[in-house]
C-alpha cells in the first residue's frame, strides 16, 4: 500500500483549483472539462471536511473517488443539502486488502447515487450503477469512470 489519490467530479463556474485548495485539497492536477460546468480534478489528499467544504462553496453536488493502490475506490458524494452517500468500487480487490464490506453496502449506495443524480439534474442509469458498485476491474479508475457515465454526467466517457 502506498499510492492514493483522488478524484473529484464537481459542477463549478469558478475556477475549480482555486475552490479545491480553498476547501482542504492538496497537489492538485489537470482538470477534465466534460459538459454542462462539470469537471474532473484528481488529488493527491483532502482533508476530513473537504468535501462539505467544496459542496458548500459550490453550491452544487459532488463527488470524490479516493484510491487505494488504484486497486480500490472509496466514494464519497454530497449535495448542497447536506444529502451524502458513500460506496465502494472493486468489492472483490478490497476483500483481499480486508477492508468490512458491510461497512459498503450495496442498496444505501444505489438509493444515494440516484438520489444524488437527481440533485444534481442527471439522469443516472440505476441498474448500471449495481453494476459498477458490484463489479470488478483491474484498475479501480476504470470503474470510477464508469461511475461517472451511469450517474448520468453529460460528456463522461
Amino acid at each position: 500500500m502506498g499510492d492514493s489519490g483522488g478524484s473529484l467530479t464537481a459542477r463549478s463556474t469558478g475556477e475549480l483549483h482555486q475552490l479545491m485548495r480553498a476547501a482542504g485539497f492538496t497537489d492538485i492536477g489537470d482538470t477534465q472539462a466534460l459538459a454542462d460546468g462539470w469537471q474532473v480534478t484528481d488529488f493527491a489528499d483532502a482533508g476530513r471536511r473537504s468535501l462539505a467544504n467544496l459542496v458548500q462553496r459550490t453550491g452544487t453536488p459532488a463527488v470524490t473517488v479516493s484510491f487505494l493502490d488504484s486497486d480500490v475506490g472509496f466514494i464519497e458524494a454530497l449535495t448542497p443539502d447536506g444529502n451524502s452517500w458513500e460506496g465502494l468500487l472493486n468489492r472483490e480487490m478490497a476483500k483481499s486488502y480486508e477492508i468490512p464490506l458491510e461497512h459498503f453496502p450495496i442498496e444505501p449506495a444505489v438509493a444515494g447515487a440516484l438520489a444524488w443524480s437527481a440533485a444534481a439534474g442527471l439522469t443516472p442509469d440505476e441498474q448500471a450503477i449495481r453494476q459498477t458498485l458490484t463489479g470488478s476491474a483491474l484498475f479501480a479508475e476504470e470503474l470510477s469512470s464508469a461511475l461517472l457515465v451511469v450517474l448520468g454526467l453529460p460528456g463522461a466517457a
